[in-house]
């Protein structure tokens, strides 16, 4: 990963006489002493390279003395034995590709010298928030602290800067995620293998976290739907607790994510092997609408105007099997959208929901229909990469075609 020319790239963007604060984040506290399982600001990830905790990017735009540094802890023995060995300053710098890098105790000096020397004008920290109601996160609230140690300096929101770089990935990225979904794939079909009657959701979850456990995977990229029956018609169904009855679908949308990057997939098998006739009209529409969206997609276009193809697809079956009289009756089957974003975020950062694709852009490609009457919910998501002329499927090789989930699980 070229962590230095993403960083150069995003100075670039930076108004003249400013600086650039970003925290790696902290530990989130739970309970007593119980805290969640760290994870690093994501745009702090995709400009160094480092997920660990209490670590700070300071870049500054000065005629004077432009420069980066980074900031680190220094390794406690005591602390270590407990919990782990920490980042060194020579592996710091290796990842990050940051040639000066310091420990935490000297940031306030450093900051406060360039405040007090330097003419910093204006200063940037990811403000981002996605709803009202969040608590805000470690750097928001660090940007409200700094605006109050130094009133007359602008606090400019870096997030957009680096969410329009985010959004078109490089060959490095793209190798990353084309090895979660490679993972994903494997572990699906150890999922298949092991499906039947009487079985847990939880059970077909387990399966396929431990196979990608075991494969290397960081985790999960968001908790697995493991749904059968009328719990697939559920869109973001997370409980996991019913048996999966003969005769009935499971549902499951789920990825690996692996140094950093999400696969985002979903498929709908038959628990027994077998798919209904009523089961599979509803499959097939569904699957016509994924490879429409794989043959469409493309430069120039935006995801409503892919949302739009999927949905006349959708309804245009849903007619056939007799659901619905007329396209804009739709909504009552299918209520999302086509596509997302995909990257280091399952749903990746973007600036505008309607900007056109680029070449690069990585989104999914996941159509669906939830039918609570026959108690049949189908959802084939892959993952699409944005080319300069179409687009490449990079889930292509993961089973999704009734005939062959069929021969691959009676085969098993």
């Amino acid at each position: 990963m070229n962590f230095l020319k993403r960083r150069q790239q995003l100075f670039d963007q930076m108004e003249e006489n400013a600086a650039l604060i970003l925290f790696s984040g902290i530990e989130t506290h739970v309970s007593a002493d119980e805290y969640a399982p760290f994870e690093a600001n994501r745009n702090f990830f995709y400009l160094t390279g480092l997920r660990r905790e209490r670590m700070i990017l300071l870049m500054k735009k000065t005629k004077r003395d432009p420069k980066e540094i980074l900031f680190i802890e220094e390794a406690d023995p005591t602390q270590e034995r407990w919990y782990g060995r920490k980042v060194t300053v020579d592996e710091a710098k290796e990842i990050s590709q940051i040639e000066e890098v310091r420990f935490l105790e000297s940031f306030d000096g450093v900051f406060d010298m360039m405040m007090t020397r330097e003419d910093v004008k204006s200063l940037y920290f990811d403000c981002y928030r996605h709803q009202q109601e969040d608590l805000p996160d470690y750097n928001a609230v660090k940007a409200k602290e700094y605006a109050a140690l130094y009133p007359g300096h602008p606090i400019r929101n870096l997030f957009p800067y680096v969410a329009q770089m985010r959004m078109q990935k490089d060959a490095d990225e793209v190798a990353q995620l084309k090895t979660a979904i490679e993972i994903t794939d494997n572990a699906l079909q150890y999922v298949m293998k092991h499906l039947e009657p009487g079985m847990a959701e939880y059970q077909a979850q387990a399966d396929f976290e431990y196979q990608i456990m075991y494969q290397g995977a960081d985790g999960t990229s968001f908790p697995t739907i493991a749904g059968s029956g009328a719990n697939g018609t559920m869109l973001h169904y997370e409980t996991n607790r019913d048996i999966c009855e003969d005769g009935t679908l499971l549902l499951m949308d789920l990825g690996a994510k692996y140094q950093g990057y999400c696969a985002d997939i979903t498929r709908t098998y038959p628990v027994n092997g077998h798919f209904t006739q009523q089961q599979r009209a509803v499959y097939e529409v569904v699957l016509e609408a994924n490879r429409t969206i794989a043959k469409t997609a493309r430069p120039g276009m935006t995801l409503r105007e892919l949302n739009d193809v999927c949905k006349k697809v959708l309804a245009e079956g849903c007619i056939r099997l007799g659901l619905i009289e007329n396209e804009e009756e739709i909504g009552t089957y299918y209520m999302h959208s086509v596509s997302h974003h995909l990257g280091i975020d399952v749903h990746d950062v973007n600036t505008l929901e309607n900007d056109k694709l680029l070449p690069g852009m990585v989104i999914s490609d996941e159509p669906g229909l939830y039918i609570d009457e026959w108690e049949i919910g189908i959802r084939i998501e892959d993952d699409l990469l944005i080319t300069e002329d179409g687009c490449e499927v990079l889930s292509e090789q993961i089973i999704r075609d009734p005939d062959e989930i069929e021969g691959f699980m009676q085969n098993r």
